[in-house]
Parts: C-alpha cells; structure tokens; sequence
C-alpha cells in the first residue's frame, strides 16, 4: 500500500505497529492445513468444520460408508488428522502410553511411540478409566502430547522421532494431578500453552522451556484443571480464555498477567468446557452451577466484567457449538438444549440421551457423537430439536472428541478407531 502525505506515520505509530504485528504472529493459532483437524475441537478450537464437504441429510450406511477400523489400547484422546496422516493415542497394559501415525486413507500404522506411563484415578472416578485423556495438537511438523501423568511429549510428526519432553510434576515440583492430565494443549506459532503442572503454563514450543506458569493452582485432587484453553480477541485485545477449577479468566498471552476473572460456582470444581466466545462475552456453563454470558469490557487500562445473563440449565463435559446467534450445549442432565446467546432463552429441550455428546457442526448440521456410541445428525435451528438421523456407530463407549476432515469422519471408540467417508456424489464443496 502506498502512502500520502496525509497517510504519513510518525515513528512512534511505526513502533505500535511493529509490536502489534509481533503478538498477531507469534499469537495466532498455528494450523497449517485449514482442511485438517489439527487439535482439539479443530481448526478453530470451537467445534466448527472451515472448509471440506458440505454434509448431506443422511448418515446411513450409502451416504456415510466405513472405509476401515483398527483395534487399540483405551483412549480417550480425540483423534488428530492432517492432509495424510491420522494421529492417535492409547494406553497399553495398564503401563506406557502409545501415539500412532496411521494413514488417513488405509488405516495402515505408519509409525508408533511408546513410553512409561500410567496411573490410577480415585474410586469414585474409576468408571472412567485409568488411560490417557488429553487430546494432542498438531503444527504441521510436530505432535505435542499430554500423557496422563503429567508430562507434554513433542514428537516429529512425520517419523515419530522424540524432540522435547517435559515432564511438569519434576520440573516444576507440582502433584501428580488426581484425575490424571485433561487439558488439551494449544499451540501458536511459538508457543505451547497448557493447563499442566498446577497451572497455566507457556512453553517455547521448540524446546519445551517454561517461559512462564500462572494461575498456579497446587494440582492434586483439588486443583488440576480440566479445561483446555483458547485465544481470542475480546474488548479489543487478544488474550488467552481460560476456565479453572474455580475460576473463568482472561490471561495475556505476552508475560501471563490476569486481565479479569469470574468466579464460576460449581460442585466440586468441575469446570470442564472450553471457553466458548460470542461477540464480546463468554458463554460457559457448570456442573452444579449455572449457564451463562460473561460480558468484557475495557476499563480504563484494565477489563471490567459483568454477567449478561444466567439460565439455571447445568452442563458438564460437553463443550457447545454456536450456529447463527444460538449455543447447541449437551446438558448434565442428559438432554440436549438451545440457547440463545443474545438473551439466554432456552429454546427448546430435547429428550435424555447419553451421558456425553461430542458436537461438531458444518453450517446449519451438527453431528453429535454419543458416549453410547450413536452418531446422531441434527439441524440447527432454534424452532424445535430437528433429528435428522441416528446411527450406531460402535458397540463400545465413545467418550472421545469426534473429528471431521474433508470427506471422512473419525470415531474414536475406546479400544478402536474407526473412519467413515461421504458419499462423494451426495456431497459439495461447504462455504466458509
């Protein structure tokens, strides 16, 4: 662009814009291949589908066909996928966890790493297994993995071949957290950010060294977030949207200073959604607590919150997807709700379903895998639950996030991977 003389920039507004442009580049979610599914909740980390097939009306067996499976050791990791290559976690005898690179057009394993790594959780939470949980995040060079005792691995995501490793408990002399490592790493274009070693912590991603650790919550049976962390650009600035055990919170990503916070009331400290960003609030919800919008707003040089409104519905694992204004969020109840975002209006409430939904959506359809292992297509609209179709899926549970990549689906069930492909004659190139 050229500039005249009435466009002329002084060194000062030179120097703001240099600085501005540094924290847009070295901020900026680092996802290489906008078709792939590079970390949790994809692309955006929202649950939205880019770009790839628009899906049409029917998952049966003609539109939506399997194209393999392959057995493997208990995960709940969600599966990640790039333009050739689908990654995958499990545990293995109850004592190393395994990453596997297979292809994404086979199933065939291209490459497997192994290491030591296995814990009990408390009775209480036994149902839900002694594997790894922690969905990892892809660069489009390397894989950075959240092993259930606490430690980050960075792999070379084309041979397997160990990088890095940090190992948070004995580095940084937290608890080995009770529940085992949740939170799913987020990664930019230099940075690692991870609710691991009682913490928030920002790693160099080429190293693994800590350049900082906020929020320190003492890990344990009482801290250890279960959360993962996202980034946006609310009241014009852009921070790190983080939900504690206790709290919700705004993080500048540059030195880790908190920029507001809202304590979120909840039984037990089971904040577990991702923060989810609509225009210039945040919506959450918690079990045992409440739903609801958390407006910000600059202050001067700091951030003022307010609670724009509250619906008594509680939620619980299941992270929510945004179509045109309203939040599709599966509750702790069972039944699946929507909500809309400008008033907190309950829409409507469909019947009880599973204990848990992963929910993508693509435009106006949202495909919502069940812990049960049902696949369900549903039509977003605000005037009524609108079942497409359902389908069984898998005879086993679910609990892992679904993954959506151009034209194939992938199911991770607990002991298997399965990927489905659409029906390419019934399918179109999708709008962003």
């Amino acid at each position: 662009m050229a500039f005249t003389r009435k466009h002329t920039i002084n060194p000062q507004q030179w120097v703001f814009l240099a600085a501005a442009l540094a924290i847009v580049i070295n901020y900026a979610p680092s996802c290489n291949a906008q078709s792939a599914w590079p970390q949790w909740r994809g692309p955006t980390r929202d649950g939205k589908v880019t770009e790839g097939t628009k899906w049409p009306d029917s998952i049966n067996e003609q539109t939506l066909k399997q194209q393999w499976r392959i057995e493997l050791g208990p995960s709940y990791s969600g599966p990640i996928v790039s333009d050739s290559l689908v990654f995958t976690t499990e545990t293995v005898n109850k004592s190393h966890e395994v990453v596997r690179a297979l292809d994404r057009k086979t199933g065939e394993t291209k490459w497997e790493k192994k290491w030591e790594g296995a814990m009990s959780v408390p009775f209480f939470a036994r149902a839900n297994g002694d594997w790894i949980r922690s969905t990892p995040a892809f660069d489009g060079k390397h894989l950075y993995v959240g092993g259930i005792r606490d430690v980050l691995v960075c792999l070379n995501a084309e041979t397997g071949e160990e990088v890095w490793r940090v190992d948070f408990v004995q580095q940084h002399g937290s608890k080995l957290p009770s529940f085992g490592c949740v939170c799913s790493p987020m990664i930019t274009d230099k940075y690692v950010f991870m609710q691991a070693g009682g913490g928030l912590c920002k790693l160099d991603k080429t190293n693994g060294k800590l350049i900082w650790r906020t929020l320190a919550d003492g890990g344990g049976m009482n801290g250890s977030a279960f959360s993962s962390p996202t980034i946006a650009k609310i009241a014009g600035r852009e921070q790190l949207l983080v939900q504690t055990r206790a709290e919700l919170v705004g993080v500048d990503a540059e030195n880790g200073g908190k920029l507001w916070s809202v304590t979120i009331p909840t039984f037990r400290g089971m904040n577990i959604l991702t923060p989810t960003v609509y225009k210039g609030g945040v919506f959450t919800s918690a079990y045992g607590g409440s739903t609801k919008m958390i407006g910000i707003k600059p202050n001067a040089n700091s951030f003022e919150t307010s609670e724009t409104w509250n619906n008594r519905v509680t939620g619980y694992m299941s992270s929510p997807v945004i179509v045109n204004g309203h939040a599709y969020l599966h509750l702790r109840n069972q039944r699946f709700t929507c909500i809309d975002l400008e008033t907190g209006e309950t829409k409507w409430t469909s019947k009880p379903f599973g204990k848990y939904w992963s929910l993508v959506a693509n435009g106006e359809r949202i495909l919502a895998l069940d812990e049960r292992g049902d696949l369900l297509l549903i039509n977003a609209t605000p005037e009524k639950f609108d079942l497409l179709e359902s389908r069984k899926v898998s005879n086993a549970s679910s609990w892992a996030h679904l993954a959506s990549s151009g034209d194939q689906i992938f199911v991770r069930e607990l002991k298997a991977l399965t990927c489905f492909g659409w029906k390419k004659s019934d399918t179109a190139v999708a709008k962003k």
